[in-house]
């Protein structure tokens, strides 16, 4: 692991971050991050979440250590906010040897920017490389931050969206030259499906999807939330934590079906990839170590 530089602490502002945090950088950091966590080299527990109900909101506790640094995510997430993000997020960290504070973190853009890299390393694990079509189910901001780290990993040929509110599937359109479509036709033959759009009930219908395409599905977090129905449901199922995903996915948690791996493990080689010629569900939810490691690459940048 690097080296902390002790720098004092520092505040860092979402533009900071901005200014530090790359794609290009983010994906491999994570990928070994992700490694580490499967190979029990991070400590976390699955994420504590405390409702707000008189606001209908939702705060989230994220605390990991990764060798000589440790730090804490507290994240909120607010689906009904129209004129500030749903998600926003802030990150403390601590050095590991003295549990001296270091830094503090905007974490909203990390937030999204390390769970698109994460969708990427998994595209880039179970998808082919050749030209492919991507269908993106939501016009958000994870839905551009998607496009922008799957462009990252493979060339993709034709950008389809499908959101809710036609309009704004049209401004996505605009924005990215993407073609706007119903939600059954975006899902249609398409080589990777991403789910972004918030639901609580199956949006990813197995009998939209081709038989080896992949899918991401990023949307639902929660025991009692879903976004993938049974037939889609029957794939290799690949997730960040077995915890995690047992205890945080409705998907999983109802359908009962197994999970074939963890990132990480197929990362460090302990599992092989799933079989050719069968459809690949990730299921994703975040963890701590991604939000740590991209906080360490952030923090590090930042005081060099």
């Amino acid at each position: 692991m690097p080296a902390i530089i002790d720098p004092g602490m520092i505040t860092l502002d979402e533009a900071q971050v901005r200014r530090h945090l790359t794609y290009e950088a983010l994906i491999p950091a994570l990928e070994q991050a992700l490694i580490r966590f499967s190979t029990g080299e991070i400590t976390q527990p699955v994420r504590s979440v405390l409702p707000v109900s008189e606001y209908h909101g939702v705060f989230g506790l994220m605390p990991a250590i990764d060798g000589d640094l440790m730090g804490v995510k507290l994240v909120t997430f607010y689906h009904d906010n129209t004129t500030l993000p749903t998600h926003q997020a802030v990150i403390q960290l601590f050095s590991a040897k003295t549990g001296e504070p270091l830094a503090t973190l905007d974490g909203r853009l990390i937030t999204e920017m390390r769970t698109a890299a994460v969708t990427a390393i998994a595209a880039r694990l179970f998808t082919p490389a050749k030209p492919l079509t991507l269908a993106i189910l939501g016009s958000g901001v994870q839905a551009r931050a998607h496009l922008q780290a799957l462009r990252a990993v493979r060339e993709i040929r034709e950008v389809r969206v499908w959101s809710r509110t036609p309009a704004h599937a049209e401004a996505f359109a605009y924005e990215t030259n993407a073609a706007p479509l119903p939600l059954a036709y975006a899902m249609r033959g398409a080589d990777i499906v991403v789910g972004v759009s918030n639901v609580s009930h199956p949006l990813i219908l197995g009998r939209h999807l081709s038989p080896t395409a992949f899918v991401a599905a990023i949307a639902a977090v929660g025991a009692h939330k879903r976004e993938i129905d049974d037939e889609a449901m029957n794939a290799s199922i690949i997730v960040e934590s077995r915890e995690a995903a047992r205890r945080e996915s409705g998907d999983i948690i109802d359908t009962g079906t197994p999970i074939y791996a963890e990132l990480g493990e197929i990362l460090a080689g302990k599992i092989p990839l799933p079989p050719s010629g069968r459809r690949v569900v990730y299921k994703g939810l975040g963890i701590a170590a991604e939000d740590l490691a991209a906080a360490r690459l952030v923090y590090e940048a930042a005081s060099s």
